[in-house]
Protein backbone atom coordinates (compact mmCIF):
# COMPACT_ATOMS: atom_id res chain seq x y z
CA UNK A 1 0.00 0.00 0.00
CA UNK A 2 1.04 3.64 -0.57
CA UNK A 3 2.74 5.03 2.52
CA UNK A 4 1.54 8.35 3.91
CA UNK A 5 3.22 11.42 5.38
CA UNK A 6 3.13 12.00 9.12
CA UNK A 7 1.05 15.08 9.87
CA UNK A 8 -1.96 16.79 8.36
CA UNK A 9 -3.59 14.69 5.63
CA UNK A 10 -5.02 17.73 3.84
CA UNK A 11 -1.57 19.30 3.62
CA UNK A 12 -0.14 16.03 2.30
CA UNK A 13 -2.84 15.82 -0.37
CA UNK A 14 -2.06 19.37 -1.52
CA UNK A 15 1.66 18.63 -1.62
CA UNK A 16 1.19 15.42 -3.57
CA UNK A 17 -1.12 17.11 -6.08
CA UNK A 18 1.49 19.81 -6.73
CA UNK A 19 4.07 17.07 -7.32
CA UNK A 20 1.67 15.47 -9.78
CA UNK A 21 1.20 18.74 -11.64
CA UNK A 22 4.91 19.49 -11.79
CA UNK A 23 5.88 16.00 -12.91
CA UNK A 24 3.19 16.06 -15.60
CA UNK A 25 4.63 19.38 -16.77
CA UNK A 26 8.08 17.79 -16.97
CA UNK A 27 6.70 15.06 -19.26
CA UNK A 28 5.05 17.59 -21.57
CA UNK A 29 8.20 19.73 -21.71
CA UNK A 30 10.41 16.72 -22.43
CA UNK A 31 8.20 15.90 -25.41
CA UNK A 32 8.41 19.49 -26.65
CA UNK A 33 12.22 19.41 -26.37
CA UNK A 34 12.37 16.10 -28.30
CA UNK A 35 13.93 14.24 -25.40
CA UNK A 36 11.26 11.50 -25.35
CA UNK A 37 11.39 8.15 -27.13
CA UNK A 38 8.22 6.43 -28.34
CA UNK A 39 6.12 5.51 -25.28
CA UNK A 40 9.14 4.51 -23.20
CA UNK A 41 11.32 6.37 -20.66
CA UNK A 42 10.14 7.30 -17.20
CA UNK A 43 10.06 10.08 -14.60
CA UNK A 44 9.26 9.67 -10.92
CA UNK A 45 9.11 11.74 -7.74
CA UNK A 46 9.01 10.66 -4.09
CA UNK A 47 5.92 11.43 -2.03
CA UNK A 48 6.96 10.07 1.38
CA UNK A 49 9.74 11.13 3.77
CA UNK A 50 11.67 7.88 3.26
CA UNK A 51 11.44 8.24 -0.53
CA UNK A 52 9.91 4.79 -1.01
CA UNK A 53 6.47 6.07 -1.94
CA UNK A 54 6.59 7.71 -5.36
CA UNK A 55 4.66 8.82 -8.43
CA UNK A 56 5.58 7.54 -11.90
CA UNK A 57 4.11 7.54 -15.40
CA UNK A 58 1.83 4.64 -16.36
CA UNK A 59 2.96 1.94 -18.76
CA UNK A 60 3.42 2.94 -22.38
CA UNK A 61 1.82 6.38 -22.40
CA UNK A 62 3.23 9.14 -24.60
CA UNK A 63 4.84 12.02 -22.72
CA UNK A 64 2.86 14.59 -24.72
CA UNK A 65 -0.47 13.52 -23.26
CA UNK A 66 0.33 12.74 -19.64
CA UNK A 67 -1.81 14.49 -17.02
CA UNK A 68 -1.32 14.90 -13.30
CA UNK A 69 -4.17 12.49 -12.56
CA UNK A 70 -2.63 9.78 -14.77
CA UNK A 71 0.42 9.21 -12.57
CA UNK A 72 0.70 5.95 -10.64
CA UNK A 73 1.17 6.07 -6.86
CA UNK A 74 3.68 3.32 -6.06
CA UNK A 75 5.64 1.96 -3.11
CA UNK A 76 9.05 0.38 -3.65
CA UNK A 77 8.37 -2.03 -0.77
CA UNK A 78 5.19 -3.36 -2.40
CA UNK A 79 6.08 -6.76 -3.87
CA UNK A 80 2.68 -7.10 -5.55
CA UNK A 81 3.12 -4.07 -7.81
CA UNK A 82 3.96 -5.97 -10.98
CA UNK A 83 1.06 -8.41 -10.52
CA UNK A 84 -1.60 -5.69 -10.74
CA UNK A 85 -3.57 -4.88 -13.94
CA UNK A 86 -2.18 -1.32 -13.94
CA UNK A 87 1.41 -2.41 -13.32
CA UNK A 88 4.09 -0.01 -14.57
CA UNK A 89 6.63 -0.87 -17.24
CA UNK A 90 8.97 -3.59 -15.96
CA UNK A 91 12.12 -1.62 -16.72
CA UNK A 92 10.70 1.48 -15.05
CA UNK A 93 9.88 -0.48 -11.90
CA UNK A 94 13.32 -2.11 -11.83
CA UNK A 95 15.17 1.21 -12.07
CA UNK A 96 12.94 3.68 -10.24
CA UNK A 97 11.74 1.23 -7.60
CA UNK A 98 15.29 0.33 -6.62
CA UNK A 99 16.63 3.88 -6.72
CA UNK A 100 13.80 5.22 -4.57
CA UNK A 101 14.32 2.34 -2.13
CA UNK A 102 18.08 2.82 -1.86
CA UNK A 103 18.74 6.53 -2.47
CA UNK A 104 16.32 8.63 -0.38
CA UNK A 105 18.13 11.83 -1.41
CA UNK A 106 17.12 11.16 -5.04
CA UNK A 107 13.60 12.55 -4.58
CA UNK A 108 13.05 13.12 -8.30
CA UNK A 109 14.41 10.70 -10.90
CA UNK A 110 14.29 11.49 -14.63
CA UNK A 111 15.45 8.73 -16.97
CA UNK A 112 15.35 9.06 -20.73
CA UNK A 113 17.38 8.87 -23.94
CA UNK A 114 17.73 12.45 -25.28
CA UNK A 115 19.67 12.68 -28.55
CA UNK A 116 22.90 14.40 -27.53
CA UNK A 117 23.33 12.92 -24.05
CA UNK A 118 22.69 9.47 -25.50
CA UNK A 119 25.24 10.11 -28.24
CA UNK A 120 27.85 11.00 -25.61
CA UNK A 121 26.85 7.93 -23.58
CA UNK A 122 27.51 5.83 -26.69
CA UNK A 123 31.15 6.94 -26.94
CA UNK A 124 34.01 4.79 -25.67
CA UNK A 125 34.90 7.84 -23.56
CA UNK A 126 31.56 9.20 -22.30
CA UNK A 127 33.01 11.59 -19.71
CA UNK A 128 31.90 15.17 -20.21
CA UNK A 129 34.94 17.31 -21.02
CA UNK A 130 34.86 20.83 -19.52
CA UNK A 131 35.10 22.95 -22.66
CA UNK A 132 32.55 25.67 -21.82
CA UNK A 133 30.38 26.86 -18.92
CA UNK A 134 27.70 24.25 -19.46
CA UNK A 135 30.03 21.28 -19.71
CA UNK A 136 32.02 22.56 -16.71
CA UNK A 137 28.80 22.71 -14.69
CA UNK A 138 29.08 18.92 -14.38
CA UNK A 139 32.81 18.64 -13.78
CA UNK A 140 33.53 15.69 -11.45
CA UNK A 141 29.82 15.59 -10.62
CA UNK A 142 28.63 12.79 -12.91
CA UNK A 143 28.74 9.04 -12.34
CA UNK A 144 29.43 6.92 -15.42
CA UNK A 145 28.25 3.34 -15.95
CA UNK A 146 30.14 1.27 -18.52
CA UNK A 147 28.61 -2.10 -17.64
CA UNK A 148 25.47 -2.06 -19.78
CA UNK A 149 23.98 -5.55 -19.97
CA UNK A 150 20.78 -5.07 -21.95
CA UNK A 151 17.39 -3.65 -20.96
CA UNK A 152 17.29 -3.04 -17.21
CA UNK A 153 14.26 -5.12 -16.27
CA UNK A 154 15.16 -6.83 -13.00
CA UNK A 155 15.70 -5.62 -9.46
CA UNK A 156 19.36 -6.65 -9.41
CA UNK A 157 20.14 -4.31 -12.30
CA UNK A 158 18.26 -1.48 -10.63
CA UNK A 159 20.24 -2.08 -7.43
CA UNK A 160 23.49 -2.07 -9.43
CA UNK A 161 22.63 1.25 -11.05
CA UNK A 162 21.80 2.73 -7.62
CA UNK A 163 25.24 1.66 -6.38
CA UNK A 164 26.98 3.21 -9.39
CA UNK A 165 25.11 6.50 -8.96
CA UNK A 166 25.84 6.63 -5.23
CA UNK A 167 25.80 10.20 -3.95
CA UNK A 168 26.07 11.77 -7.42
CA UNK A 169 22.99 13.33 -9.02
CA UNK A 170 23.55 12.33 -12.64
CA UNK A 171 24.35 8.96 -14.19
CA UNK A 172 25.66 8.70 -17.73
CA UNK A 173 24.49 5.23 -18.74
CA UNK A 174 26.92 3.84 -21.29
CA UNK A 175 25.26 2.37 -24.41
CA UNK A 176 21.93 3.47 -22.96
CA UNK A 177 21.02 7.05 -21.99
CA UNK A 178 21.03 9.28 -18.94
CA UNK A 179 19.47 9.51 -15.51
CA UNK A 180 19.16 12.77 -13.55
CA UNK A 181 18.17 12.97 -9.90
CA UNK A 182 17.67 15.86 -7.49
CA UNK A 183 15.78 16.87 -4.34
CA UNK A 184 13.08 18.55 -6.46
CA UNK A 185 11.50 18.21 -9.91
CA UNK A 186 12.67 21.68 -10.93
CA UNK A 187 16.29 20.94 -10.03
CA UNK A 188 16.33 17.56 -11.76
CA UNK A 189 14.75 19.07 -14.88
CA UNK A 190 17.27 21.91 -14.91
CA UNK A 191 20.18 19.49 -14.62
CA UNK A 192 18.76 17.49 -17.51
CA UNK A 193 18.22 20.66 -19.54
CA UNK A 194 21.82 21.80 -19.12
CA UNK A 195 23.22 18.29 -19.53
CA UNK A 196 21.57 17.92 -22.93
CA UNK A 197 22.87 21.36 -23.98
CA UNK A 198 26.34 20.49 -22.70
CA UNK A 199 26.33 17.22 -24.62
CA UNK A 200 25.19 19.03 -27.76
CA UNK A 201 28.14 21.41 -27.44
CA UNK A 202 30.55 18.51 -26.90
CA UNK A 203 29.22 16.55 -29.88
CA UNK A 204 29.44 19.64 -32.11
CA UNK A 205 32.98 20.31 -30.94
CA UNK A 206 33.98 16.69 -31.58
CA UNK A 207 32.43 16.87 -35.06
CA UNK A 208 34.70 19.77 -36.02
CA UNK A 209 37.68 17.42 -36.00
CA UNK A 210 39.76 19.98 -34.13
CA UNK A 211 41.35 19.49 -30.74
CA UNK A 212 39.17 20.37 -27.75
CA UNK A 213 40.19 23.35 -25.63
CA UNK A 214 39.72 21.60 -22.28
CA UNK A 215 39.74 23.72 -19.13
CA UNK A 216 42.32 23.05 -16.44
CA UNK A 217 40.98 21.09 -13.45
CA UNK A 218 41.24 24.23 -11.31
CA UNK A 219 39.20 26.35 -13.74
CA UNK A 220 36.65 23.60 -14.35
CA UNK A 221 36.08 23.14 -10.61
CA UNK A 222 35.80 26.89 -10.07
CA UNK A 223 33.19 27.11 -12.84
CA UNK A 224 31.22 24.20 -11.39
CA UNK A 225 31.22 25.89 -7.99
CA UNK A 226 30.17 29.20 -9.59
CA UNK A 227 27.07 27.43 -10.92
CA UNK A 228 25.99 26.69 -7.35
CA UNK A 229 25.45 30.43 -6.81
CA UNK A 230 22.78 30.28 -9.51
CA UNK A 231 20.82 27.35 -8.07
CA UNK A 232 17.68 29.50 -7.84
CA UNK A 233 17.54 29.56 -11.63
CA UNK A 234 16.19 26.01 -11.58
CA UNK A 235 12.95 27.07 -9.93
CA UNK A 236 12.55 30.28 -11.92
CA UNK A 237 13.16 28.50 -15.22
CA UNK A 238 10.72 25.69 -14.41
CA UNK A 239 8.00 28.18 -13.46
CA UNK A 240 8.57 30.07 -16.72
CA UNK A 241 8.31 26.83 -18.67
CA UNK A 242 5.07 25.93 -16.90
CA UNK A 243 3.65 29.35 -17.73
CA UNK A 244 4.44 28.61 -21.36
CA UNK A 245 2.62 25.31 -21.11
CA UNK A 246 -0.39 27.04 -19.57
CA UNK A 247 -0.61 29.36 -22.57
CA UNK A 248 -0.51 26.41 -25.00
CA UNK A 249 -2.35 23.57 -23.27
CA UNK A 250 -2.98 23.47 -19.53
CA UNK A 251 -4.45 19.95 -19.53
CA UNK A 252 -1.24 18.58 -18.01
CA UNK A 253 -2.53 19.94 -14.67
CA UNK A 254 -5.81 18.01 -14.82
Amino acid sequence: MQKSWHGDSHSHADTEWQLRVDLAAAFRLAAQFDWHESVGNHFSVATTPDGKGFLMNPRWRHFSGIKASDLLALDSDDRETMQRPDAPDRSAWAIHGQLHARLPQARCILHLHPPYATAVAALADPWLKPIDQNTARFYERIAVDLAYGGIADDDAEGARLAAVLGNRRILMMGNHGVLATAPTIAEAFEDLYFLERACRTLILAYSSGQALNIMSPRLAERTALDWEDYSGMSFAHFEELKRGLDRQDSTYAA
